[in-house]
């Protein structure tokens, strides 16, 4: 009896793990979840590295830091060069997945410095030194939707660099997303890049948008207010497939596809629920359609695996509904616009944070060796 995870994969989704460890690759424990778990690509992001690298019980770390230090380098070339390592490691054992996809999956993201979120030319510097030392064609480059992001995935893309669009939450935010991707691909086009090798997915968070609804919902407290809860998530991602749906139907994107690019995929990030009251599938089960991927964290992995319950595409016959929610929330007083540009900033904010955290943790085992 084919498992769970199977089934999704069956469907259309590629699942991804949204996490990466040196442990974890050396002991094949990705390698196994691969087999088992039908995992078929990894997303980082400085968390993640932050609590990787930070972590007491792991030693594997241990013996390049040392290394690093004796060399006198920095905590951020630290960082880049333990991170890069890991994700190149990664990207190697991908590199079958990535051959039997027709190179669709198989890929690991790393992310630029989220102390450029605001910074346009320096996103795309960092994106471009990212794929020269990792080099590794399944590689995906994370740049965030920001404002000032959306003209550094043009250039990245424009480059011929694969790109993770990441900290989407707004409809609005998406198309201008599509726009630069599309963007970027017709001025490769006119560079003579060859379209089919570069790749992008957008990643659209999903639980957070729940998160900051329903704390809205709950202080407004009516009945029709409150029978709204942990609805948004799922109809903020089902419209975005939906946009998908429509943009990459248009002439222009497929003028391009004709040349030989690719879609950009919708991904479903932030799948972990926030709500103990909520299933703990929900944004699996429920985010279901063909060629959308969607990362999740071991937790919500092996939920999936053990007992999510997949009964094909969950996603395009909801559209109506969707909308009918977004119609509700802005009856019952909610801004939609104001949630997402909040959960915006407070995401760039939190990685800022995990990064700096990383920074003054490496800096100090840096100098514990010297």
């Amino acid at each position: 009896m084919s498992t769970p995870t199977a089934q999704l994969a069956a469907a259309g989704v590629s699942i991804w793990l949204d996490d990466l460890s040196r442990s974890r690759i050396s002991t094949g424990n990705l390698a196994e979840l691969i087999e088992s778990r039908n995992i078929v690509g990894v997303t980082t992001n400085p968390t993640i590295f932050a609590n990787a690298i930070t972590d007491k019980n792991d030693t594997s770390y241990d013996a390049q830091l040392t290394e690093l230090a004796a060399a006198g380098t920095s905590a951020e070339d630290a960082v880049f060069a333990a991170t890069t390592q890991d994700v190149a490691a990664a990207l190697d054992i991908f590199r079958p997945v990535w051959e039997q996809s027709g190179h669709v999956d198989g890929r690991v993201s790393i992310e630029v410095s989220p102390d450029l979120a605001h910074d346009t030319e320096g996103t795309v510097a960092s994106a471009k030194q990212l794929w020269a030392k990792v080099d590794r064609p399944n590689l995906l480059v994370k740049i965030p939707a920001t404002k000032a992001g959306l003209p550094a995935i043009t250039e990245a893309i424009a480059s011929g660099i694969s790109v993770n669009v990441t900290l989407i939450f707004s409809l609005e935010r998406y198309a201008e997303v599509i726009d630069a991707y599309l963007t970027g691909l017709e001025r490769a086009h006119s560079a003579d890049f060859d379209l089919s090798s570069i790749h992008s997915v957008a990643s659209f968070f999903v639980s957070r948008v729940d998160t900051e609804t329903d704390k809205r919902l709950e202080a407004i407290g009516t009945d029709e207010a409150l029978a709204l809860k942990s609805k948004a998530g799922l109809a903020n991602a089902r419209l975005a497939y939906e946009l998908f749906e429509q943009k990459f139907g248009e002439q222009r994107a497929q003028d391009l596809i004709k040349l030989g690019a690719n879609l950009q995929r919708p991904l479903w990030a932030s799948t972990g629920v926030k709500d103990p009251n909520l299933p703990d599938t929900l944004y699996v089960t429920e985010l279901v359609a063909d060629g959308v991927v969607n990362t999740m964290p071991e937790k919500t992995l092996e939920a999936t695996f053990d007992h999510g319950v997949i009964t094909g595409d969950t996603i395009t016959g909801g559209y109506a509904e969707a909308h009918e929610v977004f119609d509700q929330l802005a009856a019952v007083g909610v801004d939609l616009t104001d949630v997402t540009q909040v959960l915006e900033d407070e995401g760039v904010a939190k990685f800022i944070d995990s990064w700096h955290d990383l920074l003054a943790q490496v800096s100090e085992a840096l100098e514990a060796q010297r």
